[in-house]
C-alpha cells in the first residue's frame, strides 16, 4: 500500500517546532557563551543563527513544495545527483538519527527517575527501565496510526512551548541578583574563529526542520501546507530561542552563562524555588519526549523512500492502510534505538560528529534548490510556494553553513576525516548492494 495524506497544516507545525526544539536550548547557550566574550557577539550569533535558519527553512520549503514526497530528504538527493549519492548522505544520517534519540531519550529518564522512580531505583538500572518504557510506549502510540502519532506530537509540543514561556517569565521576577561580568574565553585576535564556533552550537540547536520533507506524502495538499508550516513553525522556533536566551542573560549575565549548564533548573528555581527542579525535570522530560517521538514518525519515511529505489528490502516501504504506519520500518527504526540504548554510555562520540554530518547534509541539501527550479520549472505559475530574493537566501544559507563547516574541521580535523570516510563508505555500500541486487531482477 502507498502512502496517503492525513496530516494538516497544523500538524506539520507542530512537527516542525518539535524537530526544531530538543535539549540544545537547554544547554547550547552555554557553549556560545564561552565562544562569546560579549553580549553583543552572544546574541549576535543567535539573531544570525535565526536569520540563517529562517533562510534555510524558506529553502525547504520551496523544496518540499516542487517535489513534495515521502522520504523527501532522500528523494531530492536521488532526483536532483544521483541515487548513490541520496544514499551516501543519508545512510548515516539515518544512523546518528537513531544514536541521537537514543541518547536524548537517556537523558530525559535522568532527569525525571529522581522525580518519580523509588530509591531502589534511583541507579542506572532504573534510568534504563525508565527510557526503554518511554520509547515502547511511544512506539505503541506510532504503531496505532499516523493521527494518533500527530496528536500526540500536538500536545507534547504545545506543552513544551508553554513550559518554554512559563521559564521565560523568571526575566520579570524581581530581586534577581545578576552577574554581567565579561571573561574572555578566546583572544580577540581569534574573534571570526570564535563566532564561528558559536554558531557550531546555535546551528545545532536550530537544525531539524529539514526532516518536515520526508513527510511530503502524509500532507494534505503538500504544495501549499508544506512552505507555510515550515515557516511558522521556523518563526515560533526563533521567537521562542531570542525570548529564552534574553531571559538567560537578564538572570545570569554573559559570565554566568559561560560557567553553567542548567540554564533551565537556575530559572525554574528562580521562579519556584526548592520545586524548580521538578518543575526543570518536567519539562526536559517533555521535551525528549517530543524530540523522541518526531524521529520514531519521521525515520521511516527514509526507509520508505531508499525501499523505492531497491536500496532496502521492499518490507519497508509496506504500509498498513488503516492506519498509514510503516510497521516493519517503525519497529526497525525503534529496534534500533533499543538495542543502542545498551551501548549509551559509548554515545557521546558519536554524537560529537553529528553536527558536521548535518552541515554537510544541509547545505548539500540546499544545492537541489537550484535544480529542482530548472526541472519543474513547470509549477512555476501553479499556485506553489516560490521564495523571494532567490537565489540570495538559499546562497547565505550554504555560505554561512559551509563556514560553519570548516570551523569544524579546522576545531577538529580528525573528527571531520572520520565523518568524510563514513559518507565514503556509505557510496561503497550502495555500490555493493545494487551489484548484489542485479541477479535477483533479472530473473
Amino acid at each position: 500500500m502507498s502512502i496517503t495524506p492525513k496530516l494538516n497544516r497544523f500538524d506539520l507545525s507542530m512537527i516542525v517546532v518539535s524537530l526544531v526544539i530538543g535539549m540544545g536550548i537547554f544547554a547550547a547557550p552555554a557553549e556560545v557563551a564561552k565562544n562569546s566574550s560579549t553580549p553583543l557577539l552572544y546574541f549576535g550569533a543567535w539573531l544570525l543563527g535565526g536569520a540563517v535558519s529562517l533562510c534555510g527553512a524558506l529553502t525547504f520549503a520551496e523544496i518540499g513544495a516542487r517535489y513534495p514526497t515521502t522520504g523527501g530528504f532522500y528523494k531530492v538527493f536521488s532526483y536532483c545527483f544521483h541515487p548513490a549519492f541520496a544514499f551516501m548522505i543519508n545512510w548515516v544520517l539515518v544512523i546518528s538519527n537513531a544514536a541521537s534519540v537514543a541518547a536524548v531519550a537517556l537523558i530525559g529518564a535522568e532527569y525525571i527517575n529522581p522525580v518519580i522512580m523509588p530509591q531502589s531505583l534511583q541507579n542506572d538500572t532504573g534510568i534504563k527501565i525508565m527510557t526503554i518504557t518511554s520509547v515502547l510506549i511511544l512506539y505503541i502510540i506510532n504503531y496505532l496510526g499516523i493521527k494518533m502519532s500527530a496528536r500526540t506530537q500536538n500536545v507534547l509540543t504545545l506543552f513544551k512551548i508553554g513550559m518554554i514561556l512559563i521559564l521565560c517569565a523568571a526575566v520579570f521576577k524581581g530581586n534577581i541578583a545578576t552577574t554581567k561580568e565579561v571573561i574572555a574565553y578566546h583572544n580577540n585576535n581569534n574573534n571570526i574563529s570564535a563566532f564561528g564556533l558559536s554558531l557550531v552550537a546555535v546551528f545545532f540547536t536550530y537544525g531539524g526542520y529539514q526532516q518536515t520533507i520526508n513527510f511530503g506524502g502524509d500532507i494534505i495538499n503538500p504544495k501549499i501546507n508544506i512552505p507555510k508550516a515550515i515557516f511558522f513553525g521556523i518563526a515560533t522556533v526563533i521567537s521562542l530561542y531570542m525570548l529564552i536566551n534574553f531571559a538567560y542573560y537578564s538572570v545570569l549575565g554573559i559570565s554566568g552563562l559561560q560557567h553553567k549548564t542548567t540554564l533551565a533548573a537556575t530559572l525554574a528555581g528562580v521562579l519556584f524555588g526548592a520545586a524548580g527542579y521538578k518543575i526543570v525535570s518536567l519539562l526536559m522530560f517533555v521535551s525528549v519526549l517530543a524530540f523522541v517521538n518526531v524521529n520514531i514518525m519521521a525515520n521511516p519515511r527514509v526507509y520508505y523512500a531508499m525501499a523505492e529505489d531497491g536500496i532496502l528490502p521492499a518490507r519497508f516501504k509496506r504500509v498498513n492502510s488503516q492506519t498509514q504506519v510503516q510497521e516493519f520500518g517503525l519497529t526497525f527504526f525503534v529496534g534500533a534505538v533499543l538495542v543502542i540504548l545498551f551501548f549509551a554510555n559509548s554515545f557521546q562520540t558519536i554524537l560529537s560528529y553529528v553536527m558536521f554530518f548535518d552541515t554537510v547534509g544541509l547545505s548539500t541539501a540546499a544545492i537541489t534548490i537550484f535544480i529542482l527550479r530548472r526541472k519543474t520549472k513547470q509549477l512555476n505559475n501553479t499556485g506553489i510556494y516560490i521564495m523571494k530574493w532567490y537565489p540570495l537566501i538559499p546562497v547565505i544559507f550554504i555560505t554561512t553553513y559551509w563556514f560553519v563547516t570548516i570551523s569544524i574541521f579546522i576545531e577538529n580535523p580528525q573528527a571531520a576525516l572520520i565523518c568524510i570516510s563514513a559518507f565514503i563508505a556509505g557510496l561503497v555500500i550502495y555500490y555493493i548492494t545494487k551489484r548484489s541486487q542485479k541477479p535477483i531482477t533479472t530473473l
